[in-house]
């Protein structure tokens, strides 16, 4: 499964740019609903991806905690607030897209329910954040996952 956690560096961008893209036609679908119907898609998207970003990120913690480096380099806590946040990114993002479609098919979906869902959809951008900037630090001020960390495990 090792495989599957090397995925998680190129996949996580999936979701981060589908999530930041969907906001800004759901803003443009305010003023013309074609821009809507693309919003949509785009949260969809990454929802789905957001799954994949996640299944691998898992992946990429089982690795880890199985390494020589977690306690000494990597802290164990960050990996879990990483994983906490990217959880709660995707059962946000499932949840406002199921509350959007429901308004969709129910016809409810008018400015003022769409101004709501906005206001949503940039709340749930400060989960995306979050969990990005754990992320970065495991990489960035850690070495998670990077060929250093990778070598001297295998040196070991």
């Amino acid at each position: 499964m090792e495989f599957l956690s090397s995925l998680h560096p190129v996949l996580v961008h999936f979701p981060i740019v589908a999530f930041l893209l969907y906001i800004v036609f759901e803003m443009m679908g305010l003023f013309d609903d074609k821009y809507s119907k693309v919003a949509l898609l785009l949260l969809l998207f990454g929802v789905l991806t957001g799954v994949a970003a996640v299944l691998t990120g898992n992946q990429a913690a089982e690795v880890l905690l199985k390494s020589s480096q977690i306690g000494k380099n990597i802290p164990k806590g960050l990996i879990e607030s990483h994983e906490n946040y990217a959880t709660l990114t995707l059962w946000f993002f499932f949840a406002l897209a199921a509350l959007r479609i429901y308004l969709v098919v129910k016809k409810k979906f008018n400015k003022k329910t769409k101004m709501i869902i906005l206001f949503l959809a940039i709340l749930g951008y400060v989960f995306v954040f979050e969990t990005g900037k754990r992320g970065g630090e495991l990489v960035y001020d850690f070495g998670a996952g990077t060929q250093v960390i990778n070598k001297i495990n295998k040196n070991k």
